[in-house]
């Protein structure tokens, strides 16, 4: 029999002042309460209303949101853009929505401004970052404003981002690939795990459910969650690699290659668990899970491959990324082309008796509430 929780994931139970028993909706972030009648039809209704990011109407609080004010336009921003992403997505747009909504929610949205919206991004300075990822949020809510003619144009366009130096997710190179190799030997669920993430490109949340249901004909086919909502979501489709054959050969499971030693699925964060303490175990301190898919996409682009070829093998649903990939990555081969133009360098020099510099690059309280005009 399936525990109450397990069929309603993140509703939890709790005692009110009065000793009562009350359902709430937790996720990172984002609460709504589900009332005291369990499994029951306003229940099911709330829940719903949640999974979906938005406060059913009814419910405690949602009078209180203001029409045209910031509050209302960060509700119809979670009812269009949640029911088709993967939770783990949810989260994200939360973790940087809801820190918005706390500051500036009872604010009319056709007041905010350039300076205002500047005024976000440097309270946020100290962390470059973040800042960008909340103004490109900030963006898209802006974007359906102006769809639902609240404003006439979007503000944030006027705003730059900050340079930042990092490029996301550390990009395994190949020495490292090499030397995580030679720390977890074929057999070993971290050998297993290297493998498979990067002969298939495949996000943790995919790589855990991978097993040898999802080969056919010699290939890996997947959907990925991400899209998976998508009516268009993305199948991937690859060909089996020698070394992933290998390595499954040498791995038995029972539905997931991924699959714990008591023959359970991992989680998600589980193996993002695992691969940390794989990776510093080999001396890897920059390398990560996530890492692996760049890994992969650098090859392509390294190879001279083109941004479709990208799309095709890591999943991705806009080219733009994929553009980037290759950009990032193919200006190697492309230097060495120049250079092999002009006649200025032999593109397969020996570097072996060259410092060792040059072989190698180091890696990289409650009141009553009132819309506010001002910001």
């Amino acid at each position: 029999m399936k525990k109450k929780s397990d069929k309603y994931p993140h509703a939890k139970t709790y005692r009110d002042r009065h000793g009562k028993a009350r359902w709430r909706y937790r996720v990172k972030g984002f609460t709504a309460e589900l009332g005291t009648d369990f499994d029951s039809d306003e229940f099911k209704r709330r829940y719903q209303a949640a999974e979906d990011g938005t406060k059913a109407k009814g419910q405690i609080g949602a009078g209180r949101t203001l029409p045209g004010s910031f509050d209302d336009l960060v509700a119809h921003f979670y009812k269009l853009h949640f029911p088709t992403i993967q939770e783990n997505t949810r989260a994200d747009y939360r973790s940087v929505i809801e820190p918005l909504r706390i500051k500036h929610g009872n604010k009319r949205v056709s007041h905010l401004k350039v300076k205002h919206v500047m005024g976000i991004k440097a309270d946020l300075h100290l962390t470059p970052v973040q800042a960008n990822k909340t103004l490109k949020r900030l963006s898209q809510m802006m974007d359906l404003a102006v769809q639902m003619e609240w404003v006439a144009a979007n503000p944030v366009k006027g705003v730059k981002k900050y340079a930042t130096e990092t490029e996301g997710y550390h990009t395994w190179d190949e020495g490292e690939i090499e030397q995580f190799y030679r720390v977890h030997k074929i057999g070993t669920p971290a050998h297993m795990c290297m493998t498979l993430m990067l002969y298939t490109a495949a996000a943790k949340v995919d790589a855990v459910k991978l097993g040898p249901s999802n080969v056919k004909g010699g290939r890996v086919q997947y959907r990925r969650q991400k899209t998976s909502k998508n009516p268009s979501g993305v199948l991937v489709d690859l060909p089996m690699h020698p070394k992933l054959i290998e390595a499954i050969e040498a791995t038995p499971v029972t539905f997931t290659y991924l699959e714990t030693r008591q023959g359970k699925a991992r989680s998600r964060k589980g193996l993002g668990t695992s691969m940390r303490k794989w990776c510093d175990k080999a001396g890897l301190p920059l390398c990560s899970s996530h890492g692996l898919r760049k890994a992969i996409c650098r090859r392509i682009a390294e190879a001279g491959g083109t941004p479709f070829e990208v799309m095709a093998v890591s999943g991705h649903v806009t080219l733009s990324m994929a553009q980037e990939y290759c950009k990032m990555f193919g200006r190697r081969g492309l230097a060495d082309s120049a250079f092999a133009r002009m006649g200025g360098t032999e593109t397969e020099q020996n570097l072996t008796n060259h410092p060792a510099r040059f072989v190698r690059n180091s890696t990289n309280q409650r009141k009553k509430r009132r819309i506010s005009d001002v910001w």
